[in-house]
């Protein structure tokens, strides 16, 4: 079908060639993308660092994820707005993997998620995203949310740990065992930061609120540290070394440079010892990233196509996300996907096309080479604070709580299912007992559906009077296995003794090889009783199923007509 050819074509490029290629590439459209890309790019640099922070390593990382895996993605996918880098839903997933195997091993599990990716695109699994029930889409990011709004809790606080629990509950213990002894100066400069990104939008400047939070914030941490107030910031928290030997403070002015991803150091910061035993150690990391990248994408791709009118190539899509994620690992890029909130910023900018992502890249290119000594300067606290105000926006509190307020019982069990594994395990449990619950409530539901309903009496179905013994029931609804045996356990029940039966299944949709068995049980007992079935108006699958499974006509045991009414004539 011609509307849903975005959800199955694949081609490298689609949304650059689509945009820019298959359509005039004005000056004006270019315009637009530089001041789309430009006004993004600003924002996605104090988030990249922050995001980079949460997900265990230095923030110059998080700006290379940005610039490398933001612009092969812009030009190798099939969203034409989405704006790619890390975000916060991999948080969850990253600092585990950083803590276990270090630095080298979260690159090495981005390129195998990258590997992942493209396989999904070459199997054309794109369309998969129409089979994640909202529910669960909405348990798994509040899970998330609440996750990294935990794990900020330390630097909002300025609170000292030395080391952290690797379960929820353990975290949470161990936040509040520190609790008292929190950092007063820290907590001023979170405060600020977050009073500035709630009440800054009401001022309805074109200036996002990230940036005049993290400048206020950083300006008040300056005043507190000049006065003996100590403050922890990037400068302080993070180090590197220079070509000459020397250690630098915050962040390197350098250019991401080329290195092989399982070269760099791991958790003991020494060389990792690579085996296979460690690769399959790293898949299941691997697949869990894989599965929320395509995931986020898809969705951020979703959103865009209706704030937009647009379509985006599902598999094209998933190809570039893949690309993006093996190729920026060998230049020091962690896992990047697209970004919901900076992708809509994208639009609402006026982009035109995938050069605003190109260039949003570029932004960030020159807010490293040119801004790292002042980047130094932003506390951790702000940091903190800035990353808070994402995972609620991530959450989507308020579709949650019209899902809890409006919707079945069922959904409601999911979302919950799913945002407490989240939170307690992780989110590829979650996810996949969410994906199954939903299943099984939906086949429950559906089972429901199926009845039986005797209209032997019914002057609209049987204008005129049965033959002695006879007696016509209507089964409504598909025999699969979790309703057939149901179905005809009540039918047995009410009509063993009877010297025939039609069923008038005009409203059987669909016959599985559960409904099948519970038939030919059926029938069997009918046999044994001298009860004749006649089968009317079979529709084509349950028809279709039957003839493969070789059932026939028995002279007075089994028959079948087109219509109720040959049904009604041939017992007469």
């Amino acid at each position: 079908m011609p509307h849903r050819a975005h959800l199955f074509s694949l081609r490298i490029g689609a949304a650059l060639r689509e945009s820019c290629i298959d359509q005039p590439y004005s000056k004006q459209r270019f315009i637009r993308d530089l001041i789309a890309g430009s006004t993004v790019g600003i924002i996605a640099i104090p988030l990249a660092m922050a995001l980079a922070i949460a997900s265990g390593v230095p923030p110059q990382y998080g700006l290379y994820t940005a610039i490398i895996a933001g612009f092969v993605i812009a030009l190798t996918g099939g969203s034409r707005y989405s704006i790619s880098g890390p975000t916060a839903a991999f948080v969850v997933i990253l600092f585990p993997v950083v803590q276990q195997f270090g630095f080298g091993g979260l690159l090495v599990a981005s390129v195998m998620a990258g590997l992942i990716l493209i396989g999904m695109a070459l199997l054309r699994l794109g369309r998969l995203i129409e089979y994640i029930p909202e529910a669960v889409t909405l348990g798994f990011t509040g899970g998330i949310a609440i996750v990294i709004a935990t794990l900020q809790i330390k630097d909002f606080f300025g609170l000292t740990l030395l080391h952290m629990p690797e379960s929820y509950v353990g975290k949470v213990s161990a936040l509040m065992m520190a609790m008292p002894d929190f950092d007063w100066p820290s907590l001023f400069v979170a405060v600020l930061t977050i009073a500035t990104m709630l009440l800054w939008p009401r001022l309805k400047t074109a200036v996002p609120p990230h940036l005049p939070a993290v400048i206020f914030g950083g300006l008040l941490a300056w005043q507190l540290n000049t006065h003996g107030y100590l403050v922890d910031t990037i400068g302080t928290r993070f180090h590197y070394l220079l070509p000459d030997g020397s250690t630098g403070s915050g962040i390197p002015p350098f250019l991401p440079s080329f290195a092989w991803p399982w070269s760099q150091p791991g958790a003991d910061g020494g060389q990792i010892v690579w085996s296979w035993k460690t690769i399959e150690a790293l898949l299941p990391a691997a697949f869990a990233i894989a599965m929320l990248g395509a995931i986020e994408s898809l969705l951020c791709a979703v959103v865009l196509d209706g704030m937009t009118g647009r379509r985006h190539s599902a598999n094209s899509e998933l190809m570039g996300q893949g690309i993006g994620n093996v190729i920026a690992p060998f230049f020091g890029g962690i896992t990047a996907t697209a970004a919901i909130a900076r992708s809509a910023t994208n639009v609402k900018a006026g982009a035109e096309s995938p050069v605003s992502a190109m260039v949003h890249a570029l932004v960030v290119l020159l807010g490293l080479v040119l801004l790292a000594p002042l980047l130094s300067y932003l506390p951790m606290s702000a940091m903190a604070a800035l990353l808070i105000i994402v995972a609620w926006n991530m959450s989507e509190a308020h579709k949650s709580v019209h899902l809890v307020r409006k919707a079945p019982k069922s959904d409601v069990v999911v979302f919950g299912v799913c945002l407490a594994l989240t939170v307690l395990f992780d989110m590829v449990i979650a996810i996949s007992a969410g994906i199954v619950l939903a299943s099984l409530l939906f086949m429950k539901e559906i089972a429901e559906m199926t009845k039986v309903t005797d209209i032997s009496q019914s002057a609209k179905h049987v204008p005129d009077r049965l033959p002695e013994g006879w007696k016509v029931f209507k089964i409504s609804g598909p025999l699969f296995f979790a309703a057939a045996d149901r179905v005809f356990a009540e039918l047995e029940s009410v009509s063993i003794n009877a010297k025939g039966v039609i069923l008038y299944m005009d409203a059987v949709p669909i016959v599985d090889a559960g409904g099948l068995a519970a038939i030919e049980k059926y029938w069997q007992k009918c046999h044994v009783a001298n009860t004749h079935v006649v089968m009317a108006d079979l529709q084509f699958q349950p028809l279709k199923t039957m003839r493969r499974a070789g059932v026939k006509p028995v002279k007075d045991e089994l028959s079948f007509t087109s219509t109720l009414e040959e049904a009604l004539l041939a017992i007469r």
